[in-house]
């Protein structure tokens, strides 16, 4: 599926050259010589000579042609008039879907040198950039060695173009259109074939190139992405970006391409963020920015896994940075919902209550591990900062207002302002749990303070 949409940004050129837009004869034709004329520093060929490549030339059936061609070939194996037959050659093996031959008598073409101009340069390498294009499913064109000649080639096709200039007779509007043929020819090629031979940051410098000629196309955006997403190490920012953009633009099955920009996030985050509900988060603020402007914006950043465990490792500043918010405060929360705590210490801000089939307490958890700082701490809180939810333990009902305790927990919620963190699935330290009302006259045992401890 995903090469399908990769090749498909080349239909642009192939529709060009079907149409006759931008490659053709671009040399000029060869005359017929005088009658007689047969000094060699006159002319290069003799008039049955010429006379053969006519026949040859004119011949409209593209079988027919290529055993005229042929003929003419093993008669004149030196003619200086093959810069005029590797032409017929490769365009009637294209007709004839003969892809790979097509590709051979353009290679010819182009390694007649200084024989032929620029623009006979363009054509040869403009039909075998078609003919690789045409030739994509076949596994005979799927080869090492036939994708790298097939990338260099394309980019030897870009560099000729910039010495290809518009010719006296050709308006200016044709030539505009025909440089941007060649040039989204040569690009989508190199790029196709870098992504098959796995160099995936030349593969991302072409797409580059196909964005930079038409913004607009989404397929562009989505290929450049994959290439963007697939380097080592990922571009990530941009990758997840031209995904983005690719929807944005309304890519073919655009749901698909949604479905592998959350699972690409996925990956790239080491499967760290528990609440798959900010994956979906993640995803959907990419899109928002990607349908309401072209570029990146350049605070845009993606966590990766070693972020994501760099803060679930920083317990002492897990309350600080929540509290600051800002990226930090993002990259936290992303690294810490759905985590499971244990021995969180707290203290009760308000009796334990009921809830459904649980009890839900309110306490505030110091910022610091200092046993004084975090006593005076306390007693300055005048609002909890954290909601505990318990289930499967009806005595945490006996938790009191400024009772300390330690929990586990699962963290399921956060909110920055009011500051609180909800914990679902909690259980209190049995230990810390106050006892049971004794009897009268009986001594309960004594309550054994929780121990200071951050999550994690």
């Amino acid at each position: 599926m995903i090469r399908k949409w990769m090749m498909t940004g080349a239909g642009l050129f192939l529709v060009a050259l079907f149409l006759g837009i931008g490659a053709g004869k671009l040399q000029a034709a060869p005359q017929a010589p005088a009658a007689g004329a047969q000094d060699p520093t006159k002319l290069c060929y003799t008039l049955p000579e010429y006379n053969a490549y006519k026949d040859a030339d004119g011949e409209a059936n593209p079988q027919q042609k290529i055993t005229k061609l042929d003929s003419f070939a093993k008669q004149y194996p030196n003619s200086c008039m093959m810069p005029y037959i590797y032409p017929d050659y490769y365009k009637s093996y294209i007709a004839l879907k003969n892809f790979a031959q097509a590709i051979e008598y353009a290679d010819r073409q182009n390694a007649l040198g200084d024989k032929i101009d620029t623009a006979g340069h363009l054509d040869a390498y403009y039909y075998r950039a078609t003919a690789f294009y045409l030739c994509s499913n076949d596994k005979a064109c799927q080869t090492p060695e036939m994708l790298t000649k097939a990338r260099d080639s394309a980019a030897q096709g870009l560099k000729t173009l910039d010495d290809f200039k518009k010719p006296e007779a050709m308006a200016q509007d044709q030539y505009t259109a025909a440089v941007k043929t060649y040039k989204t020819a040569f690009t989508t090629i190199a790029a196709m074939a870098s992504m098959s031979v796995k160099d995936y940051a030349s593969a991302a410098t072409y797409y580059k190139g196909l964005v930079a000629i038409d913004p607009t196309n989404a397929t562009s955006h989505y290929s450049l992405g994959v290439a963007e997403l697939t380097m080592n190490p990922p571009a990530a920012a941009d990758g997840f970006w031209e995904l983005a953009r690719a929807i944005a633009l309304k890519v073919p099955n655009a749901s698909a391409v949604q479905t592998y920009l959350k699972n690409r996030l996925i990956q790239y985050q080491g499967g760290g963020v528990a609440c798959n509900n900010l994956v979906d988060e993640q995803v959907s603020t990419l899109l928002t920015l990607a349908a309401g402007s072209g570029d990146r914006p350049a605070t845009l950043t993606i966590p990766s896994a070693a972020d994501l465990q760099k803060a679930l490792a920083d317990t002492e500043n897990f309350i600080p940075v929540l509290k600051a918010g800002g990226d930090a405060a993002k990259v936290m929360w992303l690294a810490s919902c759905g985590q499971e705590y244990p021995d969180v210490g707290v203290y009760a801000m308000e009796n334990a209550a009921a809830e459904g089939d649980g009890v839900s307490i309110k306490v505030y958890r110091p910022s610091t591990v200092d046993p004084d700082a975090a006593q005076k701490e306390m007693e300055a809180a005048t609002e909890p900062n954290m909601l505990i939810k318990i289930v499967g333990q009806p005595e945490a009902s006996r938790i009191q207002k400024s009772d300390p305790f330690r929990f586990t927990g699962t963290l399921s919620a956060y909110s920055q302002s009011p500051f609180l963190l909800t914990w679902d699935k909690a259980k209190i330290n049995a230990e810390d749990l106050p006892a049971e009302k004794t009897a009268p006259g009986k001594k309960a045992p004594a309550k054994k303070a929780p121990a200071k401890k951050a999550p994690g």
